[in-house]
This record gives C-alpha cells, structure tokens and sequence, in this order.
C-alpha cells in the first residue's frame, strides 16, 4: 500500500499512523489512572470527520477504572460539560443471572486490562470475559467479540441508552422515544431512538439505526419497561421489563412523546462458539440509508481490512500534509501526529444526511465549539486544508440560511451553547482574508458577510439558560442590547434588572467579533465598514485605566449600564467559577487584558508602554499569583496563564508585538509544551476542545501562531530541523532549521530567501506562488534580532475614554 508524501520529506511507504496514540489526554495531569481533569478525548475508532465514533460508553459515577456500560456509534472528543451522544448501543453480556436489562449498573463491567488503541481500532477486555474488538467507516462501524468458551453469549441491545452526566445536570440528555424491529432469523435490526438534551440542549430528534450479525441467534426477545433513568442505582427495581417474542417493538406510537416506554432487545447466540460479529449503520434520515452504509462501507466481516482503510485514509487525508525528515524524537513525533489526529475528528462530515432541510450545500454538525477552535484550529484548516475549510464554512452559512443564525455551538442538530461572542464570525473572517474568497472555494460571500451581519444586528431570543438566564446562549449574541446602546456589555445588576453575565468577556470577545465583520465589510459591503472598525473598541469603555493589581495598572473591569463600578472587583478574579454567570467565562479577567489581537498598540499603550507591557506579561507566567476559580478548563498550574483554557492560548507570544523581545516567545513556548504537553496519557492540559488544545501545540512545534481575522502569523522557533507542510492545495511551506541542537532562540531567519528582522510573516509568504520558505538559524544566544515592524494592529484607534 502505497501512501502519498507531501514533498517526499517521509518515505512514501511509510505508516505515518504509526506515530497516533489516540489515549493521549484520557487522563488527567496530577491524576493518574482517573479521567479527572482529563482532555476528555475520544480514543475509539474514528474516519477524519466521520459521522461515526466508534467506542465504549461508561457510567459517571466512578472515576477509576470507569465500568464499561456498552460500545455505542456516536460520540464527540474532548468536551467538557454535559455529555452528547453515546447512541445506537450493544452490550455484550456472558450470563444473564442478576441482569436487569432496564438497569445498567446490573450490567456494567469493568475492565480487567489497558485499553488498545491506534488509528482505526479499539480493543478491550471486560471482566465478564468478553473482549471487543472494533472499528469505523464514515456512517458504520464493525466490532468483534470474543466470548468465554463456557459462557452464554448475549448480546444486549438498549435504544434508550446514553451517556450519562456528571455535572451540569439541567443539560443532561434524555431518551424520549424508540422503536426496534427485527428480521425473521434475527440477524439483522433495525429502527431509531428519539433523544434530547446534552450541552446544546437539543429537543427530541430521531437517530436511526441499522444492525446485523455474522451469525444467527438461536434466541431474540425484544423488551420495554417503563420510563426511567438507566443510571440512578435502584430506579427500575420495581419495574422489571416486559419481554415478548415479536418482530417489532415501539416505545410509543406518538413519534415524540417524551416520556415513552424504553425498548430494546436480548440476542442470544449458539453456546458452541466463542467468536460474534456485528456491523452497525448510523443515519440522521432514516434506517433504511443506515442498512444501506453497511453495505456500501462495510464489504466484509473480517475486521482488519477495514482497520487499513481506516488508515489508509488519515494517512491520505491528514498526516502527510505535515512531514519531517527528523525522526531522532519519537516523543515529539507521537505528539505531533497524535495532535494532528484530534484536531481532525470533529466537526462531523454529514452531507447528505441533513434531517432538517434538503441542500446541495455540505452538512457539517458537532461544531462543539468555534469558541474553542476559531483561535487556532481553524487557521490550521484554511492553511492546510482550504477545501475542507470552505466545506465546514458553506455549511455554517446554510445554517443561517434555515435557522437565521450562525451557530457558535451546535450538536445534534440544533444550535447552543454560546460561551461568548458569536465566533462564527471570527472563522468566516480568517478564511476570507486568508483567500477563501476566491470563486474555486463555492463560498456565497454576500450571504456568509449577510450571516456575520444578522449576529451583528439582531437580538437572539432570550433561553433563559440556568447558568446564565439573563440572555440567549443558544445562537448569535445574547447580551447585543447593551452592545448596541451602550457600546459595551454591563454587568448584571439584579436590583436594576440590567446587564448580562460574562459582561468582561463578552465585551472584548463582541469587540473582536466586530473587527472580523469590518475586515469583510472592505471589500463586500465598503459602507458598513467605519460602523464595525468603530464598534470593534467597545472594550476601551470598560478600561479601567487607574485600577491597579500586582502593582499593574490599567485592566478590563465591569461596569454597570449607569456608569458606576464595583468598588470591590479585582482583575485576579472573575466572580465564583469564571462560568456563565461571572464576569469572564474561563479565565480571569487578567487573561482577558491580553485578548485585544486586532488592537494590540492601543493596548500596549494603555499599559503603559512596551517596557511595562514585557513585565506585565511576564507575570503572567509567575507560579502562585492565580488567585480564585480559572473555569472548566481544570486550571493547570498556579500561574495567572492558563495552558488549559483557550483565552490564554495567544498570550505567551506577546513578547513579539514589543521589538526586540521575539525570544521570550520563544521561550515560553518551550516552557509550556515541555511542562504540560507529553506524549503520554495525562498530556493534554484540560479538555482538549475538539482538539483546540492540540492545535495550540501543532502551532508550536511548527514555529508559527496565527492570528486570527489577520492574514499574519507569529515567528515562534520550530521543534524540528525541517518540516515540510502541503498547503493552499498542494503547495509547500518548507520550514528548515540550522543550530537546533545549539538552543531554540533565533540568531537570524530567511523568509523566501530574504533576510528577515520581523517577527511576524504574512499568509502570502507562507503560500505565494508554490508556496514559502522559511529558514531559521537557532542557538543558545536570546538574540535581539527582530529589529523590523513589530506585527500590525490593523484595528487601531484610542477612543480618549479615561475612567
């Protein structure tokens, strides 16, 4: 098998998936053993934006060895919050006595070794003798069971199962109706499960399912039982299930009651063999096209052919478009591919299967979330991917065009939760600056530019959220009233009943927001253009320039839609968890100082000068300043910098808008991904985000940041002597380095055979004609050589508002 090689830099032979771990962030630093404070990720079988994540479900009431509660299709990687998916289920179980089969906890099991793992494969051993095997296409998947010669041999089938939640429980997910049919012999099923809930707060929407097994069952009794949760210990203790011998079995005939009877089916299997296969279909349509991607993706029941193709196509797809000669670390090299793989898993590729409305457009679901990916990730896209990065755009647009709003979080179908502002924009920006606007890419620039307006301008409807209920966090911006009358967002006041939570973040974020649609409104709409640049300083209205933390001065701080402030508020503190109701959601209000990237000279200015801005920033990264909650991103480290949530992702390189300061950059780059990144289970920092915290690192060990809404990244210094990169549709971007064995700082660089004293390159340098060369010289020696321009802050302006 013969696999592609961008610019021969790896032998063309070579299995570039040899270097993925997909348990890499499963669990948590400080936390050996345990998923506390894990990446979250998703270590199952998985296609490059594959519907179908194929892996084991838990229960969420133990944190150690986690009891395995069935093997379901559908799954996301590396959220935190409430839970999404886990449908479309099998358990195998090797006796019934003791098995309730409405209540997990008489079925759950644990597992006796380490999980095995590479791409496109999953194996695990369950104490009740059974070991699975699996693997996925993009709509199905196969699993192989190996059962105890002595046992009975069932396999369970529960179409209300999901995955349970451990925290946020108003967002909890919820079976609401199901129904299950079977053939005459019994090797084959199918039908759909109708659910609701999870982080974006779904209503019922059907799943539909097709299954069959490699052999016949000698038994099949379908069951139902009463409306309960499978997890809670004892809820179905008075309520056993009803078995019947029938070919077909519905929860309820009103297709989505919410309440209806729980349905599934018990397969039981000849007792003289010990080896059981099962193929599995997954359609948002209907079960019948389910049944169909069987039988279009899944030819064989031999389990390893389609393993290879499974790598076959990430090694076509994903991991050659970054190669390397420089094979000495394999530490780095797992890390590198590894991250490559988590930051391709999500969104999910569903053309075709859009359930809501018939497009030619393509479907892209799980966007789980931009807030978390637009900083980075998707910068990554545009560069290397821009086909697929034009596909995952025309699809958000679509969404506007049918549910009037871009979404920011979406899964299942539906739009929710915002965290901030509404960063679609933020996306739709980049890749038009970046080039997408050109014709080959299909985008509709007058509808996505009329998309980012619509955010821009109409207030979403109020979903009275339990975290938050003082505005939407379904879609678009929630606090937009006081962005359009005051020019900020204030914070709650709940004796006036004015203002809205996350008022800090939600600033600097709408301000950004802002900046993006201004830098579209250029070319697009050129009348639209002073009103967004202008709007884009709002966050100079909350500027407290006399405030003082640290003995710093001048920070973001609350204020009230009257004017007035908080006499008690300090930026080393966000309220109680940095979450939905404070005044910054995942980080502290001194993270949130640094996150004006169009604007960076005002800012720098209001700090006080350069000078004052290297001690600032370098006190971001001082052990034991953090002071109270840093939010859901687990808090990594005693440092004001936070390498688990994403608002701190582009502080550490800084340094480069100071002249003469790119080799702090450097250096905290390399304190950061020694210190919190690895190539082992725990090496992930906090939830990886759908791989945002991987594509920070990816940025890192390339030598480069993006800057998003800018066509400009950030010289960082490459981890390896030579890298070469396929982008802007097979174009190369050579990366090559000389002294990195003497130290990581820059003593000088070329771009494109010119001598080099910025810190900074364009997108046109890094693609332009066949693509870009940069040539680093590193050393020991923190060389002042970046002497030129210091990047640009194309959103300057100083409003003369001191307070």
């Amino acid at each position: 098998m013969i696999f592609p090689s961008c610019g021969g830099s790896v032998a063309a032979a070579e299995d570039l998936t040899k270097y993925v771990n997909p348990f890499i962030g499963t669990e948590g630093q400080g936390y050996p053993g345990t998923a506390i404070n894990g990446g979250n990720v998703f270590p199952g079988a998985a296609m490059p934006f594959g519907v179908v994540k194929f892996g084991i479900d838990t229960t969420a009431f133990d944190w150690t060895n986690i009891p395995v509660t069935g093997f379901s299709m559908l799954h996301e990687s590396g959220t935190g919050g409430a839970p999404t998916y886990g449908f479309v289920h099998q358990m195998p179980l090797s006796t019934l006595e003791g098995v309730n089969v409405l209540n997990k906890f008489t079925y759950m099991q644990k597992r006796t070794s380490l999980d095995v793992a590479n791409v496109g494969y999953y194996k695990t051993e369950l104490a009740n003798g059974v070991t699975a095997e699996l693997s996925a296409t993009n709509h199905a998947g196969i699993i192989r069971y190996q059962y105890p010669e002595s046992s009975e041999k069932h396999i369970l089938v529960d179409v209300s199962h999901v995955l349970p939640s451990s925290s946020e429980a108003q967002h909890s997910q919820f079976y609401s109706n199901g129904f299950l049919t079977r053939s005459s012999d019994g090797r084959m099923y199918q039908g759909y499960g109708v659910y609701r809930g999870g982080f974006s707060s779904r209503p019922d929407a059907p799943v539909y399912f097709c299954a069959e097994f490699n052999i016949r069952p000698d038994k099949v009794q379908l069951f139902s039982g009463q409306y309960t949760d499978p997890y809670w210990p004892n809820s179905t203790e008075f309520h056993p299930p009803v078995f019947t011998e029938a070919t077909s079995i519905i929860g309820s005939h009103q297709s989505h009651y919410g309440y209806a009877r729980r349905v599934g089916g018990l397969f039981t299997f000849p007792s003289n063999i010990t080896t059981l296969s099962s193929r599995l279909g997954v359609s948002f349509v209907s079960s019948d096209i389910a049944c169909q991607y069987i039988s279009s993706e899944l030819p064989t029941w031999d389990l390893e052919p389609v393993v290879s193709a499974a790598k076959m196509q990430w090694n076509e797809e994903v991991l050659p478009k970054v190669t390397t000669t420089d094979l000495s670390n394999n530490t780095l090299l797992g890390m590198l591919y590894s991250g490559l793989y988590k930051m391709h898993l999500m969104p999910s590729d569903r053309t075709g299967e859009n359930q809501n409305w018939e497009t030619e457009e393509p479907t892209y679901d799980d966007f789980y979330t931009l807030w978390d990916t637009f900083r980075c990730l998707n910068s990554y896209l545009v560069l290397t991917a821009p086909m697929r990065a034009a596909g995952i755009i025309r699809s958000l647009i679509d969404i506007w065009r049918f549910e009037r709003f871009l979404p920011d979080a979406r899964s299942g179908n539906y739009n929710g939760r915002v965290q901030g502002g509404s960063n679609a924009d933020n996306v739709l920006a980049d890749a038009y600056v970046k080039g997408l606007s050109a014709p080959e890419y299909g985008i509709n620039w007058t509808d996505g530019y009329a998309a980012m307006k619509t955010n821009a301008e109409v207030v979403p409807y109020n979903t009275f959220d339990a975290g938050d209920p003082t505005g939407s966090v379904k879609e678009g911006r929630g606090a937009l009233p006081d962005w359009l009358s005051l020019g900020y967002v204030s914070m709650y006041d709940a004796v006036e009943g004015t203002g809205f939570g996350r008022s800090i973040s939600r600033t600097v974020e709408y301000g950004l927001n802002d900046f993006a649609l201004s830098q579209v409104a250029k070319d697009l709409m050129p009348t639209d253009y002073a009103k967004y640049f202008n709007r884009s300083a709002g966050w100079q209205y909350i500027w407290q320039h006399n405030l003082t933390s640290l003995n710093f001065t001048g920070f973001l701080a609350p204020l009230y839609a009257n004017g007035t402030r908080d006499p008690s508020y300090s930026p080393l503190n966000c309220g109680v968890w940095c979450s939905w109701s404070d005044v910054t959601y995942e980080g502290l209000p001194w993270e949130y100082s640094w996150t004006i990237p169009y604007d960076m000279e005002t800012l720098i200015s209001f700090i006080g000068g350069p000078r004052m801005a290297e001690s600032r920033l370098d006190a971001m990264f001082i052990p034991g300043l953090q002071d109270g909650s840093v939010g859901a991103g687990n808090g990594a480290g005693t440092a004001i910098f936070n390498p688990g949530n994403e608002p701190s992702f582009g502080t550490p390189f800084l340094y480069n808008y100071l002249g003469r300061r790119q080799w702090k950059s450097v250096m905290r780059s390399r304190q950061i991904v020694n210190h919190y990144y690895s190539n082992g289970r725990d090496g992930v920092p906090g939830n990886s985000d759908a791989g945002a915290l991987e594509s920070w690192m990816v940025w890192n060990l390339l030598g480069l940041y993006p800057i998003v809404t800018q066509p400009i990244s950030l010289l960082l210094s490459p981890w390896f002597s030579d890298i070469t990169l396929s982008v802007s549709n097979n174009k190369t971007l050579r990366i090559t380095t000389s002294g990195l064995s003497n130290g990581p700082y820059i003593q000088n660089v070329t771009t494109n055979g010119i001598p080099w004293n910025k810190s900074w390159v364009t997108h046109d340098d890094l693609i332009g004609g066949a693509g870009g060369k940069i040539h680093f010289v590193l050393g020991s020696n923190q060389t002042e050589w970046d002497v030129g321009d210091v990047p640009p802050s194309p959103g300057h302006q100083d409003l003369g508002i001191r307070n």
